[in-house]
């Protein structure tokens, strides 16, 4: 590992894009926001318990376990990112997804930018038989744009 390092640190990179997912709360704040939402919620089921509607209770736990998963399903996909570097000879795409890093490389020189058939799909970066979705983290006026400029840059290398 040390060694594609000390390889990647030789080679300029020619141009990186850096694209993430737009997180609003921080995992402290996620986590108040939860700790809040859970006392308030065991709170007024407390009340109403104390007045006899001890159903309530159950569904308050059902509802709270609910809440928690789709957090943690929220919180394990707050990281993901995509990182493309060009450098002379060759593209690297990098793709974080649920703590899995994927990479790709191809050869700039062999790679075309493929926009979707649907304003809705990804961009797509084809070569060889081989395809990788690009751009998911963008918004949908952004791809375009971001095609545009890929392909500019993709020129310079041939």
């Amino acid at each position: 590992m040390e060694g594609s390092a000390l390889l990647t640190d030789a080679e300029p990179v020619l141009k990186e894009w850096l694209m993430k997912r737009n997180c609003s709360a921080s995992p402290r704040q996620f986590v108040g926001f939860y700790v809040s939402l859970a006392l308030f919620s065991l709170g007024i089921a407390l009340l109403l318990v104390l007045n006899g509607a001890w159903l309530v209770l159950p569904f308050t736990g059902i509802e709270l376990l609910a809440v928690a998963v789709a957090f943690a399903i929220y919180a394990r996909h707050a990281v993901d990112y995509e990182r493309i570097r060009l450098f002379q000879n060759r593209l690297l795409i990098e793709q974080m997804n649920a703590e899995e890093l994927t990479q790709f490389e191809f050869n700039p020189r062999w790679v075309r930018v493929e926009t979707g058939a649907a304003p809705g799909n990804p961009l797509a970066i084809v070569s060889r038989g081989e395809s990788v979705n690009i751009g998911l983290h963008l918004a949908q006026h952004r791809r375009k744009q971001f095609a545009a400029e890929l392909q500019a840059w993709l020129r310079r290398c041939a």
